[in-house]
């Protein structure tokens, strides 16, 4: 999926009507080396056909594919449109054409089209998006917690009793809490009934249709006595100890309004009869569980890595869009080689009450490419981070640290689904 933009291909770029939509989801699994069931390939075909969809033609051959979801993602202070991107894809018989990035053009121009300042994707090859002014705007981190003895904790737990509902009732039970989040973390998407039948719960089977290790249908468990809104929630999945193996239980989302909310849904979940591990599949890696726990031999963080890769697509609007967390009155001096109305010289001033971003003249105090600010706009990324290792210029003494502190947000940002 690599490009070289001084070799273009004459490829005619244009939509990819539904009638070709088979022919484009064999064009990725093609690329990504997928085989799946007829449950999952069922629910990419509605994932696509519900997407924008650009194509790459080579006379009548589908040679290049770049879908997008049309998505709302949780910003600091607010919401904002996103173009999810997906089902990139190059047949290797095109590659180093140029095919990619005249997709990566096409979909800014949608993207103006369709008031989608915002532009995100989890990143296969990273080194080939940050090209195109991707930079990784959330971390998650993989926790696993041994359960073969009870889980320590700090506090005491929520004493409101747990009960397990029936996963298909729990898109409008679990959805007040779930959007409550939204204004408390940045990076997380808003969901419709389809994304919660589908996504989080999968409701259809179709993540039931790769390869589960094992693994039994999703199970959901709330906090709070029926009638009353949840205090917290978990969605998760179990296995059965086998002869090589133990007992896991993999969590695929919790939510909690507090921390003695968290600490009785992670309680139940270490309690699980005949099984010894608990697996998470990410955290935010500012997770209360990571201080509730008074053994952290017990709760291991296992790994951790940049989530969702986001761009930048309007500057001006989603600067001016999110809220700030301290005054600042700069002059950024912005590179974006692929979208020159972003370029140029900007004086930046914002703080509590809003924010301004207008073109200047003065000397700049920073300079920086987009994908850096890409990187710190979600408050995850502390700016000084990416000064350190080069990659923004300070030229004013302490600019970097007015900016961080601007962008600080209280909670890190997290992005928990995939798409």
């Amino acid at each position: 999926m690599t490009t070289d933009d001084a070799a273009r291909t004459a490829t005619d770029l244009r939509d990819i009507p539904e009638a070709d939509c088979d022919r484009a989801l064999d064009l990725c699994y093609s690329v990504f080396h997928l085989a799946p069931g007829d449950r999952t390939r069922r629910h990419h075909e509605e994932l696509l056909r519900a997407a924008l969809r650009i194509g790459a033609y080579d006379g009548g051959q589908l040679a290049g594919m770049a879908g997008a979801h049309r998505r709302t993602l949780s910003v600091p202070g607010g919401q904002l449109p996103c173009a999810a991107v997906d089902f990139v894809s190059v047949l290797p018989t095109h590659r180093r054409r140029g095919i990619l990035g005249s997709m990566m053009e096409e979909l800014w121009r949608r993207c103006a089209a369709d008031g989608r300042p915002l532009a995100c994707l989890w990143a296969s090859e990273p080194a080939i998006y940050g090209r195109y002014g991707f930079g990784a705007a959330t971390e998650l981190c993989h926790i696993e917690i041994d359960a073969s003895r009870p889980l320590a904790l700090r506090l005491a737990p929520d004493s409101r009793p747990l009960r397990l509902i029936d996963p298909a009732e729990a898109p409008a039970a679990l959805a007040p809490r779930y959007d409550a989040t939204l204004a408390l973390r940045a990076g997380r998407f808003t969901r419709d009934e389809s994304w919660w039948r589908c996504g989080a719960l999968d409701l259809d089977g179709a993540q039931m249709d790769l390869p589960a290790n094992g693994f039994g249908a999703v199970r959901v468990v709330v906090l709070g006595a029926p009638g009353h809104a949840p205090g917290g929630y978990a969605v998760y999945r179990t296995r059965g100890a086998g002869d090589d193996r133990p007992g896991v239980v993999s969590v695929g989302e919790l939510e909690a309004e507090s921390a003695p909310a968290a600490a009785a849904l992670w309680s139940y979940l270490a309690s699980i009869d005949l099984t010894s591990t608990v697996r998470v599949q990410g955290r935010p890696a500012d997770d209360p569980l990571l201080h509730l726990a008074a053994d952290r031999d017990q709760v291991r963080v296992t790994g951790q890595e940049p989530n969702l890769w986001l761009r930048l697509v309007d500057v001006r609007t989603a600067l001016t869009a999110r809220s700030w967390a301290a005054p600042v009155d700069l002059v950024l001096d912005l590179r974006d080689t692929a979208l020159p109305a972003n370029a140029g010289r900007f004086r930046l001033t914002a703080g509590p009450g809003g924010a301004t971003w207008e073109p200047a003249d003065e000397a700049p105090d920073l300079s920086l490419d987009v994908r850096e600010l890409s990187s710190c706009y979600l408050g995850g990324t502390p700016l000084r981070h990416l000064a350190h290792a080069g990659l923004v210029t300070e030229h004013t003494p302490g600019a970097v640290r007015r900016l961080d502190a601007a962008l600080q947000t209280e909670l890190l940002p997290f992005t928990g689904e995939n798409y």
